[in-house]
């Protein structure tokens, strides 16, 4: 009964893990200065960060399918000669490392699930 319900656990996590919408960090800044903003995704499936050649950085939410050359300068006319990174795990788009991101979870629970399984076993 104990491993049922440790199992019913495990399944539970890992879906809240897998149905959470991507985040990305929201901001402009010059010279990658740190981005605290946070938005959640709706629509879009990947993370944008936009380096001008002046040295401001624009990141936020895209569709993936955006992210080339000219797409990208329609979307941003008055952004001349610029380079572009788009990404698909939750804030990607940072220029600090995030110690612990969404994604991490189901790993996690998934590891939990193995050692529970195993430890029913004994």
């Amino acid at each position: 009964m104990r491993c049922s319900s440790g199992l019913f656990v495990i399944v539970c996590s890992l879906t809240f893990g897998l149905s959470l919408a991507l985040r990305c960090h929201k901001c402009s800044d010059y010279h990658g200065g740190l981005c605290e903003n946070v938005q959640e995704c709706s629509y879009e499936d990947s993370c944008l960060s936009l380096y001008e050649k002046g040295g401001k950085t624009i990141r936020r939410c895209i569709r993936y399918t955006d992210c080339d050359n000219s797409r990208l300068s329609q979307m941003f006319p008055s952004v001349s000669g610029f380079t572009y990174r788009c990404c698909s795990t939750n804030l990607c788009n940072s220029s600090v490392m995030t110690a612990v991101s969404k994604p991490f979870l189901p790993l996690l629970g998934s590891l939990v699930g193995l050692w529970w399984c195993w430890w029913c076993t004994l």
